[in-house]
């Protein structure tokens, strides 16, 4: 007989989820360190429509999985009046979710949100169907949103991706990228982080098309520097007039310099 065999069974004690005191804990915390305007946590627990709305939320979503579903609509309703923003109580939110400001902030049914996720005023976490089933969107933990960033569709946004101001993501993001731009594009790969693990500097965006110009006009120097080498008039447009459209571009190109 295999002694092994003979041992009890012992299940696999799996960690007890969070209680709603320590969940709004966590909320108030999250927002002493990444809002400097916060003084106390007093002052975060009374003044802040954010943590209103996600206090509201967990609540609602309690109410929500022990099928109380119209109480948790009824919630959903108030908090909305009261704090501008509106989540469904059926979303998946997980732990120290800061929303900024929190006007404007829309998170959907079936929308998920990871850990320490940081949404400004005016996000929207939409979907673009009608049909029922998985139509929002779903955030990994670290993202960061800015404001009026529409984030829509059951698309999966990595893990500490940041969403520049006013973009419209409609695609997957992979973790580790920056996003802006409608629709929204990648324009940055980036493992850079805070202290803390966060990197909430979402207004340190990239100017692709800025970058794209400068890159031109270098090179109509170099070019120009070549024609000039070989003794030519690098003014001379050829068999163009003043008044042609190249003519006009490239003044417009040496005043902006």
């Amino acid at each position: 007989m295999n002694p092994a065999s003979a041992l009890p069974h012992v299940p696999e004690v799996s960690e007890a989820p969070p209680s709603l005191y320590a969940l709004l804990k966590e909320d108030i915390d999250s927002v002493m360190s990444r809002d400097p305007a916060a003084r106390s946590r007093w002052e975060v627990l009374t003044t802040y429509p954010g943590v209103h709305a996600i206090l509201a939320y967990r609540f609602g979503h309690a109410l929500w999985k022990h099928g109380l579903h119209y109480l948790a609509r009824v919630l959903q309703f108030f908090t909305r009046m009261l704090t501008n923003v509106d989540i469904h109580p059926a979303a998946q939110i997980g732990r120290r979710l800061f929303i900024d400001h929190g006007a404007g902030v829309v998170i959907g049914e079936t929308a998920e949100v990871g850990n320490d996720v940081t949404l400004y005023h005016g996000v929207t976490l939409g979907g673009t169907s009608w049909r029922k089933g998985k139509r929002h969107p779903t955030l990994a933990n670290g993202v960061v949103a800015g404001a009026g960033a529409k984030i829509l569709g059951p698309i999966t946004i990595g893990e500490r991706v940041r969403v520049g101001a006013n973009s419209v993501v409609v695609k997957d993001v992979p973790a580790d990228r920056t996003v802006v731009g409608i629709p929204g594009r990648v324009v940055r790969s980036e493992g850079r982080r805070g202290p803390d693990g966060l990197d909430l500097d979402h207004h340190l965006i990239p100017d692709p098309v800025g970058k794209a110009l400068a890159c031109l006009l270098d090179r109509v120097k170099v070019l120009e520097s070549r024609i000039t080498a070989a003794g030519l008039d690098p003014e001379e447009c050829g068999e163009c007039s003043d008044n042609c459209e190249c003519g006009s571009m490239m003044q417009s190109a040496k005043e902006d310099q």
